[in-house]
Order: C-alpha cells, then sequence, then structure tokens
C-alpha cells in the first residue's frame, strides 16, 4: 500500500515527531510504500492564491506533487497539535491547496457548487493523531470537540474516505515518560492495525520517500 505521512508541528523535538516517527517505523516495517511531509521543514507554503481556486487551475509544480500523492495514496495519517480548536495554520493551508475540487472532490454535472460534493479519494482509511493540553472532558463538553468535526465530517468523509480513526493525547506538558511511551505503543499498534504486513494484493518493498 502506499501511505500518506503529514506531520505539522514546528518542533522536531515534540511529541508530535515522536508519533510520526513512530508511524513510519511500523509502515517501513510492514512492507508499505511511505510518502512523508514534514510541512514547517519544507516551509510549505500556506497561503492559497487566487489563481488557484478554479478547478482546472495550473498548479505549482511542489502543490501538483501533493495532489498527486494524497490522490494516489490507499491510507492518510495527519499528526499535528491541536491549537485553539485547530490545525496549525500551515495545515489548514495545505489542506486549502491540496485538498480540492477535481482531485480530493467534486460536484455532480450541473451543480453550481451548492451542493453536496462527491468524494474522489481513493484512500480507505485516515487516521489522524493530536495531541492537547486540554483534558478530554473540557474539550468535549466546553469546547465540542471541533477536530473531530473538521477531520472526520468537514474534510475525509465528504472526500470519500470510508474509515476515519482519530486519537487525541493529553495532556502531553503534564505527561510522564511512561505515559509518553505507551502512547507510542499504542500509535504502533494502531499503525499495525490500519495498515497491517500483508494488506496488499501484491507484495510490495519497503520504499519510504520522505522530503
Amino acid at each position: 500500500m502506499k501511505v500518506l505521512v503529514i506531520v505539522a508541528h514546528p518542533s522536531r523535538a515534540s511529541f508530535n515527531h515522536a508519533i510520526a516517527a513512530a508511524c513510519l517505523r511500523v509502515l517501513t516495517a510492514n512492507g508499505h510504500e511511505v510518502i512523508a511531509h514534514d510541512l514547517y521543514e519544507e516551509q510549505f507554503n500556506p497561503l492559497l492564491p487566487y489563481g488557484e481556486f478554479s478547478k482546472g487551475a495550473v498548479l505549482p509544480a511542489e502543490i501538483q506533487r501533493h495532489c498527486n500523492e494524497v490522490s494516489q495514496a490507499d491510507g492518510i495519517i495527519i499528526v499535528h497539535p491541536n491549537w485553539w480548536g485547530q490545525p496549525p495554520a500551515i495545515l489548514k493551508g495545505w489542506v486549502d491547496r491540496v485538498i480540492r475540487p477535481g482531485v480530493a472532490y467534486e460536484f455532480l454535472e450541473g451543480d453550481k457548487g451548492e451542493g453536496v460534493p462527491r468524494g474522489l479519494l481513493k484512500a480507505k482509511s485516515a487516521i489522524i493523531f493530536n495531541t492537547s493540553n486540554t483534558e478530554s472532558t473540557r474539550e468535549e463538553t466546553l469546547f465540542g470537540d471541533p477536530l473531530e468535526a473538521i477531520w472526520k465530517n468537514c474534510i475525509f468523509a465528504l472526500c470519500g474516505v470510508l474509515t476515519i480513526h482519530r486519537r487525541m493525547f493529553n495532556i502531553v506538558v503534564t505527561s510522564s515518560e511512561a505515559e509518553r511511551k505507551g502512547w507510542l505503543a499504542e500509535v504502533a499498534a494502531t499503525i499495525d492495525r490500519f495498515f497491517p504486513k500483508g494488506l496488499n494484493q501484491q507484495a510490495m518493498q519497503p520504499n519510504r520517500q520522505v522530503r
């Protein structure tokens, strides 16, 4: 299988990067082709220019590459912190520029954009790992868990992904080393469950691509 991994955190020493590294280890060990992007390391430009709005727009080479990768992926993994109930701006910009019409969704013929789109993504599974310093009950009762709505309802379900799994790890700032080790073990087990060895019908050699 071809699995796309996106991590969005400015610190390489963050727990988010530890999560992403755990994902890459298991995916590679299980024989999957991995394409990984560290958006901050790559200095991804999150600003969506007006010229990219239309479905048939000619895209910059970098954005076209991202579009090709997300459209060809059999699975997608997103790793990011909870900032004000939202993804970091750089990841929101990645969604704006890459999860675009003609790539991730389309409107039916005759629909001018006011209707419900049809999902185009090939991926059958999407996994989102989040970190937070807000206690779970407070996040759900006071804030309504906005990241759940964003990733499940507003993005991946709308784009045709059938299986969506999201896990929030908290409270990171006061977590112990033992807790973090346990969380990373859970990450590894989750990846192994969704993307096990031999999941694809044709044998694939590990081919980690990190840009």
